[in-house]
């Protein structure tokens, strides 16, 4: 893997690190596939529950390499979009754990992460319109489904920026700190991790895809995936686990 993406895996939390602090972390191919080969991992290894993506630095990052841009290079991974997350995410849950600027595709890739935690100094925006180009790696499909319509479109419209706070009353948002968003995020994967993960794999499934079931077939619809829950072992373990006064003991089956 590239110097440009760095990966841990702390107590069950893969930290993914986009690792261009000079260049404000701005995507290029080699971070992209390293998110994508990240993600592969995540979703392959059982003792890997939650990822955080964050940028070195104390920037998130500032959107799509433009000097590489130029020379036709394109931070895009086949099937999985700008920076290797856009288009399909991992099927278990990621957080963004986000300092500085998260503009462009950097805000693409936030609002691709199922969760966000950011320092109260943060910034986010989509400015591409700005330099003559839009946001196209899923900012003006994804942006109306996670915050007000009209707001939205002022945003991709003017590339104006928001701080921490708005982006917290608009729901773009889970969480503002005043130290470490890395601190907030490592919270947060932990909370998430304590859980049963075949629990959580399914309930992140039916919420991203109950967007598109219709009001008539969305119980036939949830009723294929839960099953797979109540039948499991964890699902027995939760029980016994509860009623014996201890912690559980998940094996995400």
């Amino acid at each position: 893997m590239s110097e440009d993406l760095l990966t841990e895996a702390k107590d069950g939390v893969l930290v993914i690190t986009i690792n261009r602090p000079d260049a404000k972390n701005a995507m290029n191919k080699a971070a992209a596939e390293g998110i994508a080969a990240a993600l592969d991992r995540l979703d392959a290894e059982d003792d890997l529950r939650v990822a955080v993506l964050t940028g070195a630095g104390g920037t998130f990052c500032s959107g799509m390499d433009l000097k590489g841009f130029l020379r036709g290079e394109t931070p895009f991974v086949e099937g999985r979009g700008f920076g290797g997350l856009t288009q399909k995410g991992p099927a278990k849950p990621i957080i963004a754990a986000v300092e500085g600027y998260a503009l462009a595709g950097g805000l693409e890739l936030m609002i691709s992460c199922d969760l966000v935690v950011a320092n109260s100094g943060a910034k986010f925006g989509i400015p591409e319109v700005k330099r003559g180009l839009a946001a196209a790696a899923g900012g003006l499909m994804k942006l109306p489904d996670q915050i007000p319509h009209k707001v939205a479109m002022e945003l991709a419209l003017t590339g104006e920026f928001i701080d921490a706070a708005r982006a917290y009353e608009l729901g773009l948002v889970n969480r503002v700190t005043d130290g470490s968003a890395m601190d907030g995020a490592m919270e947060l994967a932990q909370a998430i991790s304590a859980n049963g993960p075949l629990a959580v794999k399914i309930s992140k499934q039916i919420i991203e895809e109950s967007r598109g079931w219709s009001l008539e077939s969305r119980w036939d619809e949830q009723a294929k995936l839960t099953p797979l829950v109540f039948a499991s072992e964890d699902a027995r373990e939760g029980a016994a686990a509860f009623a014996e006064k201890r912690a559980p003991n998940w094996k995400g089956k």
